[in-house]
């Protein structure tokens, strides 16, 4: 979600009705919430993070760093390195310790094998140790290492599966970073082609055990997202949001009962996810409502209440 949120109410329906997980594009990232020195500014951000804890939304925090000199605040481009040190130190501290506890995942130095902007100024080690501080400040997301081009484009060696993995243990076997929650985020740019081939990529993701999330760079043209619209100026559906829509309605459960066998058994098949179960003793009229999670770890089991 964009903060073209904040301002319309078909935006928000939109979005509410949808989905239960969100990255913002651009709200949380450094130039957007320091763009003077020394001038914060999280108001978009707050508001953001607010809409989606009224509406039960997880968070997944974009960006802390992000590692292209391009994207970096105009006034941070030029600091001299302790100085930068120093800078990124408050920033760090700052966005990391604002949302402890309110969100699921960061990425932490965003496409760290593309760009180098930290380690070029501050030593090859300056994204392992934003990894660190981010942990230290927030155990609870889990945090990422979020790249491009290494599942849709072979042709980028930068950023290969094995150059990928390298770069992941070199972060994540940093001392004190073993016990870090770290994550795999592959970023895949489709192009303009995307609509056509969408449900197949949706399709191939969400069968992986190991694919916990997808987060799509899409909405409504309304607020811009031009390049893969899910739906017109008027909030009706394009062909992308065709095919969103109809995989959320086949991969969500339905509410569904069931009555036991003479062995008080009964067994169902169910998409990993949370679920609230309740048992019902017709003779007595008296019930009881569990929740449990179905994982990768549980598939298979048998859960007993």
């Amino acid at each position: 979600m964009n903060f073209h949120i904040l301002e319309s109410t078909d935006y928000q329906n939109w979005f509410a009705s949808r989905f239960r997980y969100t990255t913002f594009t651009n709200a949380m990232k450094w130039y957007s919430t320091e763009a003077k020195q020394g001038q914060e500014n999280y108001t978009i951000a707050d508001a953001m993070v607010k809409f989606s804890q009224d509406n039960g939304i997880s968070i997944r925090g974009h960006n802390v760093f992000w590692d292209d000199p391009n994207y970096q605040p105009d006034w941070v481009k030029t600091l001299l390195p302790e100085d930068l040190r120093k800078a990124a130190e408050k920033r760090i501290n700052s966005v990391v310790s604002r949302y402890a506890g309110k969100l699921i995942a960061w990425d932490v130095v965003n496409e760290n094998l593309h760009f180098s902007f930290f380690e070029d100024n501050l030593g090859k080690n300056a994204s392992s140790i934003y990894y660190s501080t981010s942990y230290k400040l927030d155990p609870t997301p889990r945090m990422f290492l979020n790249e491009y081009n290494t599942i849709e484009y072979c042709g980028d060696e930068k950023v290969s599966p094995g150059n990928y993995k390298k770069r992941f243990k070199e972060i994540f076997s940093y001392p004190g970073n073993e016990d870090i929650p770290a994550g795999i985020g592959v970023q895949g740019h489709f192009g303009s082609q995307l609509a056509q081939y969408l449900e197949e990529i949706l399709r191939e993701a969400f069968s992986h055990p190991a694919v916990e999330g997808i987060i799509m760079f899409a909405g409504p043209a309304y607020t811009g997202f031009n390049a893969t619209a899910l739906t017109n100026k008027s909030f009706n559906n394009m062909p992308a949001g065709d095919i969103v829509d109809n995989l959320i309605k086949e991969w969500k459960s339905p509410d569904f009962e069931a009555c036991t066998n003479d062995g008080g058994f009964f067994s169902t098949s169910l998409f990993h996810g949370e679920y609230e179960i309740t048992i019902t003793d017709p003779a007595t009229n008296c019930s009881s409502t569990s929740r449990f999670e179905v994982t990768r770890d549980s598939s298979g089991r048998t859960f007993h209440f």
